[in-house]
């Protein structure tokens, strides 16, 4: 993507009343609510067209995949064309995605849908952050931080709803989201634009990875874990329902999209209550919780728990909070502003394939072994990493701890050991575009 130097942002117009925080907020929260809608109804898909869980993976990743392009290559649009049309054009795209899943016939339209759903998710713009009011600074910022957890709790929990007590729930589902983001098209044309257009869009498309040695450091040190936490979101919302029918073959129907729920539930306060610490120890606290969450999976599969299962779904959600947010701050806050943009791409590469490809794996040892034998191997890599993770997270506070005090005279202001500040939470997926200028 096309670099812009330091200091320098895209012309803007003055906000407007008309350009409410609720509105924007309620997108982004949404797009994300549409991302896990589909976890509850994978059971359905399966039972109806006889797909495999490598199949249901696949339809999974081909979501993570598109988003992770369109975060690479359409981030920085609205920057040039506007917030307003890119929003506009992602809503137009999710309203089609919706329909096509409420028609789906089979596995190749569910890949195409979800591959329409990752682009818009992508392409969204970053018109929220235009919002600043100099009375609540930050606001926008934390919005962009919780609002996507938010959003995928609220998808998952309203989709399971629905498949507990509304008709049809593979249309339902999709023909509500489709009235939303209806609504909230309508409500957008009449919002002002607060991007002047300028020239570069097909530029600004070009990918732009960078990892300064800095920056590669606080990956080394936190990548073990930050593909943890990313392989255990992957494995819940793929395979999440199978699990749980596994563990419970008896329990209602409408439960098996619980077991996300309770991790995205469990992230979203996480991400709140950690802002604030310290990187390195959020990241830290989160590794270490990964590892009873991959035991508790384990006792889940030896002893057919799912209280197990749901306590397990719980750690792993405060795990995936506070990993992704103090080694995205660790990562980001490494390295001056003209490199964040580069850097933040970066680290959702390595982000987003660790949630898609391991998902994939798992599928395919399930096809090939069974799904007990996938969730024993996933839980054993996934706590193996959360070791790594601890190990690597320790060495360097011992290492402080032996001499406090030529290090608080030599750490830089922007170390992966510096405290958040309160109004500028970590930044997340929407925020990539924002920092790729």
């Amino acid at each position: 993507m096309q670099s812009v130097p330091a200091g320098l942002t895209p012309p803007r117009t003055s906000p407007s009343g008309r350009l409410p925080f609720a509105l924007h907020t309620s997108i982004l929260i949404a797009l994300l609510a549409a991302s896990s809608a589909p976890t509850p109804l994978y059971p359905h898909y399966q039972a109806q067209w006889h797909l495999s869980a490598l199949d249901i993976t696949v339809v999974f990743s081909a979501y993570a995949l598109a988003l992770l392009i369109a975060l690479l290559t359409t981030g920085t649009l609205s920057d040039h064309v506007g917030r307003r049309p890119v929003l506009l054009g992602a809503l137009a795209v999710q309203v089609a995605s919706m329909a096509l899943f409420a028609t789906a016939d089979g596995l190749t339209t569910l890949i195409g849908t979800r591959v329409l759903q990752g682009i818009a998710t992508g392409a969204a713009g970053a018109a929220l952050l235009d919002l600043e009011d100099p009375a609540r600074p930050g606001r926008p910022a934390l919005a962009n931080s919780i609002a996507p957890v938010t959003g995928m709790a609220a998808g998952v929990l309203a989709a399971t709803l629905m498949v507990r007590f509304a008709p049809v729930p593979a249309i339902t589902v999709y023909a509500a989201l489709i009235a939303v983001f209806a609504a909230q098209a309508i409500a957008l044309v009449s919002t002002s634009e607060t991007v002047r257009r300028r020239p570069g869009a097909l530029r600004s498309t070009r990918p732009h990875l960078a990892l300064p040695s800095a920056a590669a450091h606080a990956l080394l040190l936190n990548g073990a874990g930050v593909v943890a936490v990313w392989a255990l979101g992957g494995f819940y919302s793929s395979l999440g329902p199978g699990f749980t029918r596994l563990i419970s073959p008896d329990g209602p129907e409408y439960a098996d999209g619980l077991v996300f729920f309770t991790l995205t539930a469990v992230a979203a306060p996480t991400v709140y209550f950690t802002r604030r610490m310290r990187a390195d120890v959020s990241a830290l606290l989160g590794s270490c919780a990964v590892i009873p969450a991959a035991v508790l999976t384990l006792g889940a599969l030896c002893l057919a728990d799912p209280v197990l299962v749901f306590t397990g779904a719980a750690l792993a959600g405060f795990g995936f909070g506070a990993v992704s947010q103090g080694a995205l701050r660790a990562v980001v806050d490494s390295v001056p502003a003209r490199e964040k943009g580069g850097t933040l791409a970066s680290y959702y590469v390595l982000s987003y394939l660790a949630m898609s490809l391991p998902a994939i794996g798992a599928g395919a040892l399930t096809a090939g072994f069974g799904l007990r034998a996938a969730a024993l191997a996933h839980a054993g890599c996934v706590a193996v990493l959360a070791t790594v993770a601890v190990s690597t997270l320790t060495a360097p506070l011992r290492s402080r701890r032996r001499t406090p005090s030529a290090d608080a005279h030599s750490r830089p202001a922007t170390s992966n050991y510096t405290s958040a500040s309160p109004d500028t939470p970590a930044p997340d997926i929407s925020l990539l575009a924002t920092h790729n200028r």
